[in-house]
Order: structure tokens, then sequence, then C-alpha cells
């Protein structure tokens, strides 16, 4: 058999990526929802409904500053009190004159009605008198303090909000499963609301394993690895929205990692853990949580899955509470990808968010590219929108493995098990990523 048939019957054992993660996902639950307060809940999911109890504006305002009129005391083709003829050798045209007979501040609560003849200066926010139906600007007035000359007559309703002209009461505001924003926060506090129910984000907590790691701070050399991955993979929790807790390294100790697992349940919705997940000598994790005992399986399940980079992946649950646990590999490059394309939906699911997977485009491919046939490839690339409408994806240099193409991408180019060839021209599928500036 040559070297092809045996790494195609190989990928031919791999499980799918696909039915794997269904299989994961399935198995996974959103939080308990929360009644938490307004100013506690932007960044969480919203687990019912939310409603307008009042409207907005919650009475007749004006919505800029100048003069509150009758309109019909303004109006070009009226002859209202406030009409003024031209005087005999004067310019041409007509005069608009009101009596200003107050002052309205957005703090004003007094109901004020207007007479003819007569306007009120307002603030941007002040409650508009009764009877009023228009709002001069300022500019286009005299500015006058006891009497005001208008000199450009606006349209019936101009400056004015009317009560409930944006969001009337029992408006539906926001349906489960909305992400609270700044802005929505906004619209829930202006129609009345001070708490609302949401998923809660989940508390992740990151484990790198390995004999061979060091922390921070210096070298690589032979024998240690510096830790990068417990570092990126709490940021990249983070960046989902989850409150992420790096606990550090652990040692390949059998007793040591489950002692630490079973402490960490305690203050986590799921753990990360990586390292140690294939099936050499020194692959710790594995061999501790899938051990059997009493006849029973081991907590988690290792899976080899048709993954391009790191096959090898484990799922399961530990502790009395049974907090979900992921493992990804210990390869830098290798735990990204599977940080994004099982760890990431995760804490989706967990938070309640939809959808959980990333957005995606198909997009034009500017370069040749080779892959491992049986295995669904996630490489770095740089995909662009095209002048005229659509998306163009360059592969960066390195393959999947690279970090210095993880850090640049601003997309994952996706290749199908059965690709081994995708030729320039072609279309493919690309993973968009968060890159806030």
């Amino acid at each position: 058999m040559t070297a092809t048939a045996d790494a195609e019957a190989a990928a031919n054992e791999l499980t799918p990526l696909a039915d794997y993660l269904g299989s994961v996902l399935r198995r996974l639950r959103a939080l308990p929802p929360l009644d938490l307060d307004l100013t506690q809940a932007h960044g969480n999911v919203l687990a019912e409904d939310v409603v307008a109890p009042h409207s907005f504006p919650a009475f007749d305002q004006a919505a800029v500053d100048g003069y509150a009129a009758r309109w019909e005391d303004i109006s070009p083709g009226g002859r209202g009190v406030g009409y003024v003829p031209a005087q005999p050798g004067g310019p041409g045209g007509r005069a608009v004159r009101l009596n200003v007979v107050g002052d309205l501040g957005a703090a004003s609560w007094r109901p004020v009605r207007l007479t003819p003849g007569a306007c009120f200066s307002v603030a941007a926010g002040a409650p508009l008198p009764i009877t009023a139906d228009v709002v001069v600007p300022v500019e286009w007035t005299d500015q006058g303090m006891a009497a005001v000359e208008i000199h450009r007559v606006p349209k019936r309703g101009y400056g004015v909000r009317r009560a409930g002209a944006e969001l009337p009461a029992g408006t539906l505001l926001a349906r489960a499963g909305t992400y609270v924003s700044p802005a929505l926060v906004a619209v829930f506090a202006a129609t009345g609301i001070g708490h609302v129910v949401v998923r809660p984000s989940p508390r992740v907590v990151i484990v790198a394993t390995g004999d061979e790691l060091v922390d921070v701070g210096r070298a690589s050399q032979p024998g240690q690895v510096v830790d990068a991955n417990s570092h990126a993979l709490t940021a990249a929790a983070a960046e989902v929205g989850a409150h992420a807790y790096r606990v550090g390294i652990c040692d390949d100790d059998p007793e040591g990692l489950r002692g630490l697992l079973e402490d960490q349940t305690l203050r986590a919705d799921l753990i990360i853990t990586t390292g140690g997940t294939g099936t050499g000598p020194g692959d710790m994790v594995r061999r501790i949580l899938s051990r059997r005992e009493g006849g029973r399986a081991g907590p988690v399940t290792f899976t080899e899955v048709a993954l391009y980079p790191g096959t090898a992946l484990g799922f399961g649950t530990v502790g009395a509470e049974e907090v979900p646990v992921v493992c990804l590999p210990g390869d830098p490059g290798a735990a990204l990808i599977g940080f994004e394309v099982l760890a990431r939906p995760a804490i989706n699911l967990l938070a309640g968010a939809e959808p959980v997977f990333r957005p995606s485009v198909r997009a034009h491919l500017l370069e040749t590219v080779s892959s491992p046939g049986g295995l669904r490839e996630f490489r770095p690339a740089h995909v662009a929108e095209r002048r005229g409408g659509g998306y163009t994806v360059q592969p960066l240099s390195g393959g999947p493995f690279t970090l210095s193409g993880l850090a640049e991408a601003n997309g994952l180019l996706v290749l199908g098990e059965r690709v081994t060839t995708a030729a320039a021209g072609s279309t493919v599928d690309v993973l968009l990523l968060d890159r806030r500036r």
C-alpha cells in the first residue's frame, strides 16, 4: 500500500468534524437565566422577550432649541395673529412676530398653554406647551426675548417629538437571544426598564498542561516551552464574551491534575485544557481523563476528528457538578483552531447566543493551495471585499500551524475533507474573524 493510500485509509477512520460538533453541542444547555440590573446587563444575551412598559418619548417635547408656537400663527398662507404686513416703502414680503411669554427647559414640569400670537422659548427636550405644534429653530429668528421675529417659517410639526412617536408602550423592544448592546441598554432605560432577564456570561477556566511548560517572560530552550496557549485561549474566551480565568500551568501529575480540575468546577461553567490530547508517552491529560474506573468510561472522551491542524480533541464533564470540559491540543496553532471550531461554539451556546458559529462568506481564491485529503482544513487568510461586490481571499504563508499567520489573519479559509487542491479563481468558504482595532 502506498503512502497516499495509507493516509487516505487513516483519514477514513476519523470522525467528520460536523458529526463531532453536533454530538458535543447537543450535550450542552444554555446557563440558567438571571435577573440583572440594567447596568450589569451589557454583553449578555436576553433570556426573555422585552416589551416597553412606557412610551418613548414619554411626553410631547421640543426636538431643537427654539420657539414653540402654533403653526396657524406663523403659516405663510394664513393671516394669523403673528402676521405683520410689510411696511410702505419697506422690503417686500411679510414678517411674523410673536410675543415670548416664557421659557421652558428640560426640567420644566408645569403644564402651560399657548394663546394666539404667543410663543415660548424652549430648549431641546423641554415639554411642549399645550396647542403648540411647531418649534422654530433659534437660528431662523432674531432671537428676541420679549418678542421674536421669525425670518423663516418651518413646516407644521417641525422640531416636535410626540409622545410615543418612536416607541409606543407595548412595543416589542428585543426578542430572547438578542445581545444586549449599549444602544439597547439606552432603549430599555428610556422606556422605564431597570432590570432584564439574561443568560449570564459563562465563566471559563483555562489550564495549560505539560512538564515542559514555563511561564512567559523567558525564551524557550531544549526541554522548556513557553506557555503561549493559556494566555492566548484566555484572550480568545474573553473575546467571545466569557468571564475568562487563566489558572496557569499544571504539571503532568495525575493527582495534581485531578485535584486542580475538581477545584475549578466550583467557579467554572466550562473548563478548557490545552496539551496532552494525543496518544504519546507524555500525553497525560488523555491518559487521566479517559481512564475507565469501576467498569465505566472516563469522564472525557477523546476523539480523532477529521480536522487540520490538530485531530485529537476531548470533551466530557468533570466533578460532581458535571462541568463541561474541552481538551485542545498543545501546539499553539492547533489550540487556537480547536478553540474556534469547538470551544467558541460551546461558549456561545452556554451564553444563549445565536448563531453559535462565526459568520462566513464565499470568496474568490487568489492563490492555488493544496490540502491534506480526508481532513477539513482551517487556514489563516486575509479576506477583502471586491469592488462591485463579493470577496477575495489570500491564504497567508506558512499554513495553519504558524502563529504569525493567525495573528495577521482576518479570516480562516475552510477546505473540505474531499479537497486536496483548490485552484486560484475557485470559490471557497471563509470564516470571518473579529479584529477590533
